[in-house]
């Protein structure tokens, strides 16, 4: 059965248009779980201790299934099966980069084949809404493949002209083993964004899915089987940070670490690596973007845009602009029309397809965010909608909005990565952009106004790794993406993340000069 869906209340995101119609099949909202064991060698293992952990349906707070829980040990024979991959003369090593590319285009096939699957799987693990799964996620996951698919036999080095009779060129040779540790937030297309490039560069991979969601992750290691990839170039090991994360972090045969998630566990993985074998890494950590609203603004854009830029996928967005700073004459409107529009955002079941907002990923989230609301209320923030859980089970947060905010309050400090908005009063363009560079992340940031030469001198002045003029959460493959700051360390996405996987090796061959 297939139903059409109008994406007006959905965001402009990853390039979705807002204003046409999607046909989307219609969901199953119990998807059968096929694999939730240890994928190592292309093979399914229990993990050596025989330990599981549950995997939680946040619409209802009941077990989905239990998944073989990795640990150091287990992390051990990944790590190996990975080096015996990545061996000199290996058949990933002697593949044709044209090869991987191959490989990669027919990963994407796949998961387009199997998108409404996947979808369910992402909606049931996660609580994201089926039809940001299905019309958002699973779209972008196969965009992202296809991308680094075309690198594969592109990403070359260059001839130097150096002085004297040698000839030199540079060769861009893969890392080596690559830890990945993905997040909950995004889980099949953090997925994506750390495979792709890796494996176009001709690396081979450990990586952790998050606890919470893993099952996704698990089912596109079976399509990695599917289409051909040697045994040990891809290796996946559920279980929790502490234990399976921390060994991948540490671990002497790893060449290279890249992690999404907060800032507090980066530092640990940047620490880890240099107490170890000093392993390259990449970390897109935390945010606490600013997003300034002029008073020249188009302001119907600058509700929907900032509405969309918070509450988008429950507020769990690094990028969030969770600081929502406002000048002071469009003020009263702009709150005005904010809670209007949150009072009427839809929040249910993940799995109607009317529904905009869905849980938090677990209880720890929806604790944590309910504890930033009272913060806020007891600071003496303006609770002007929401503040509360918004169903009788499960982890559903009520849209919430705070007026009155200052920039010390905690709210204003620190990341919650939930449904809750900031709204902020400025007067000058100096003053708006020295209060939002006071802060220790510099992830994303907005601007919206009719006045390009504003535009231009607030972005100009703003320290974050992306910057939208008019716009939010707008995404594309081709764009770096990566935070100043606490917010991060290199860029994902793009043809920059490939300096991330890949070693310069320069060679000097002495050419020979015939004698007069």
């Amino acid at each position: 059965m297939l139903r059409t869906v109008f994406l007006r209340t959905f965001p402009r995101v990853y390039r979705v248009s807002a204003c046409r119609s999607l046909t989307i099949p219609a969901p199953n909202s119990q998807p059968d779980v096929h694999y939730n064991k240890i994928f190592i060698n292309n093979e399914w293992h229990d993990a050596v201790s025989k330990k599981t952990f549950p995997t939680i349906n946040p619409a209802t707070g009941e077990v989905i299934c239990h998944v073989a829980e990795g640990d150091k040990v287990d992390v051990d024979k990944a790590v190996e099966a990975a080096k015996n991959a990545f061996k000199l003369g290996s058949p990933w090593r002697r593949m044709d980069a044209s090869q991987r590319g191959l490989l990669l285009n027919r990963l994407a096939d796949c998961i387009e084949r199997d998108s409404a699957y996947l979808a369910e799987l992402e909606t049931l693990d996660n609580g994201k809404p089926y039809a940001i799964s299905y019309s958002v996620d699973v779209p972008m996951v196969v965009k992202c493949f296809r991308y680094f698919a075309g690198w594969a036999d592109k990403w070359h080095g260059m001839t130097i002209p150096v002085d004297g009779d040698y000839f030199c060129y540079t060769r861009h040779e893969p890392v080596g083993v690559c830890g990945q540790i993905i997040p909950w937030n995004f889980p099949l297309l953090m997925q994506a964004w750390k495979l792709g490039p890796a494996l176009a560069t001709g690396n081979t991979v450990v990586m952790k899915p998050a606890e919470q969601t893993p099952l996704t992750a698990l089912y596109v290691a079976n399509l990695i089987q599917e289409v051909g990839f040697p045994a040990g170039v891809v290796n996946i090991v559920p279980g929790m940070g502490p234990t399976a994360g921390a060994a991948i972090a540490s671990h002497m045969d790893v060449d290279k670490v890249a992690f999404t998630g907060s800032t507090d566990v980066g530092q640990l993985i940047q620490q880890a690596s240099a107490n170890s074998n000093l392993k390259k890494v990449t970390l897109e950590l935390g945010g606490k973007s600013p997003n300034i609203i002029l008073s020249d603004a188009d302001m119907e854009n600058a509700v929907e845009q900032s509405h969309l830029g918070l509450f988008f996928n429950q507020g769990q967005c690094c990028c969030a602009g969770s600081r929502t700073f406002v000048q002071e004459s469009v003020y009263k409107e702009f709150m005005e029309r904010s809670v209007e529009k949150a009072k009427k955002r839809v929040v249910g079941d993940p799995f109607d397809l009317k529904t905009e907002h869905g849980p938090q990923v677990d209880d720890k989230q929806f604790q944590k965010i309910l504890g930033y609301i009272g913060s806020g209320k007891r600071e003496g923030a303006k609770l002007m909608c929401g503040g509360g859980a918004a169903a009788d089970r499960g982890y559903f947060i009520q849209p919430t909005i705070f007026g009155d905010v200052q920039d010390n309050m905690t709210i204003a400090r620190e990341e919650i990565f939930g449904p809750v908005m900031q709204i902020l009063k400025f007067k000058s363009l100096e003053e708006v952009i020295e209060r939002a560079n006071d802060s220790k992340y510099g992830l994303a940031a907005a601007v919206f106004t009719k006045d390009l030469d504003k535009a231009n001198y607030i972005s100009s002045g703003l320290r974050a790794g992306t910057v939208w003029v008019n716009c939010y959460n707008v995404f594309a493959t081709q764009a770096p993406f990566g935070g100043y700051k606490a917010s991060g360390i290199g860029r994902e996405l793009g043809q920059y993340v490939l300096d991330n996987y890949t070693e310069v090796k320069t060679v000097i061959t002495k050419v020979p000069q015939k004698n007069s």
